[in-house]
């Protein structure tokens, strides 16, 4: 039977099961709990235990769930990186697990319950369908952090080597920092240029201030004499780049990164990338996740389409980047709908399509 949790000895049980599950993740987590909630969002963990003489001994599945409210008090629900399972439990327990949630959220007046699982869901029987968003990347790099910096630096592509030492000749500097509003004018600048809507200031607040963790690094470039005389009365250079990450369970995750395109030549973003893998490092992270890259099976379309000079994904130029720190290449399953309310839905679709 399905059970919401919510004392704090549960919560504390259920942490205990995300960190030492071998799929646990951030996302899964109760310090993503706390960040989404501070985001406004409802967030509730259901899990199915396992009993002995009607005593719960542990966690058979759970799933965390963020709950984000729409138009007409109607709600999105969504599973991020979940449901989380002992992998001994067969098809229909995760079926059984998912339906129950499924029906939970239909009475709840939930629209669309999104699934983002690590692996496969075993849950044929479920009106699942392709999602048409992408809440979280297909893909992945992660960056082995337990060996020496000059092995992590060996394992990288020669381009990515290279442009951290022109960034470093340069006098490119890379300091940890609070200052959200100036890494948020480098990502309002960064997205008009690459055409695509930047989160407000206040989201990389929140992120910064309510996500345990977290971490900003900014870079900035060389400062000749004449620059320092005339910021004589401004004492903090505006940067040329930054990056937003965060720690959680020894593995750092770049999530957020902007750059001003008038100083790309200084190579800042290669920098910051490798200034952060450090930084984790120092704080006892043992794998450095790059977050988002574009799914591998596709990685051929996207250079025919550049051959052809066709619009690429938008994953392309993030994927060529991130390609060039090296690491272990990740793919996750497509992400998954069931659609809780098809009629509603869809006359919300052609609502927004005539406003738009």
């Amino acid at each position: 039977m399905v059970r919401l949790l919510s004392s704090p000895a549960e919560l504390l049980a259920y942490d205990r099961w995300v960190k030492s599950h071998p799929e646990g993740s951030l996302w899964q987590s109760l310090e993503w709990k706390t960040y989404q909630e501070a985001l406004g969002r409802e967030v509730r963990i259901y899990v199915e235990e396992t009993y002995e003489k009607l005593k719960a001994v542990s966690f058979q599945l759970s799933a965390l769930v963020v709950i984000d409210k729409t138009s007409f008090g109607l709600s999105t629900w969504d599973i991020p990186r979940g449901p989380l399972t002992s992998f001994k439990l067969s098809a229909l327990s995760h079926e059984s697990f998912l339906g129950e949630i499924q029906c939970i959220a239909s009475q709840n007046n939930g629209m669309s319950l999104f699934l983002s699982p690590s692996i496969g869901l075993k849950a044929q029987s479920l009106k699942l369908k392709a999602s048409p968003r992408a809440e979280q990347p297909p893909a992945t790099r992660i960056i082995d952090l337990t060996q020496s910096e000059e092995a992590i630096l060996a394992q990288m592509k020669q381009k990515g080597r290279y442009n951290i030492r022109v960034a470093e000749k340069h006098g490119v500097c890379v300091k940890q920092s609070t200052d959200i509003d100036a890494f948020a004018a480098l990502a309002q600048e960064t997205a008009r240029r690459d055409r695509f809507t930047a989160p407000p200031a206040s989201r990389y607040q929140k992120f910064l201030a309510s996500l345990p963790g977290a971490f900003l690094l900014l870079a900035y470039g060389p400062t000749t004499s004449e620059q320092r005389t005339a910021d004589s009365n401004n004492p903090t250079p505006s940067p040329i780049a930054g990056l937003l990450g965060t720690i959680w369970n020894g593995t750092g995750i770049y999530y957020y990164g902007a750059s001003d395109y008038a100083n790309r030549s200084l190579m800042a973003s290669y920098l910051l990338q490798w200034e952060a893998m450090k930084y984790c490092k120092a704080h006892g992270c043992h794998t450095y996740d790059l977050l988002g890259i574009e799914r591998p099976s596709h990685a051929e379309n996207i250079l025919k389409a550049e051959s052809r000079k066709l619009k690429a994904s938008s994953w392309s130029g993030i994927t060529r980047f991130k390609e060039q720190f090296g690491g272990a290449v990740v793919e996750y399953p497509p992400e998954q709908e069931i659609v809780l309310k098809p009629m509603i839905k869809h006359l919300l679709q052609i609502k927004r399509t005539l406003v738009g």
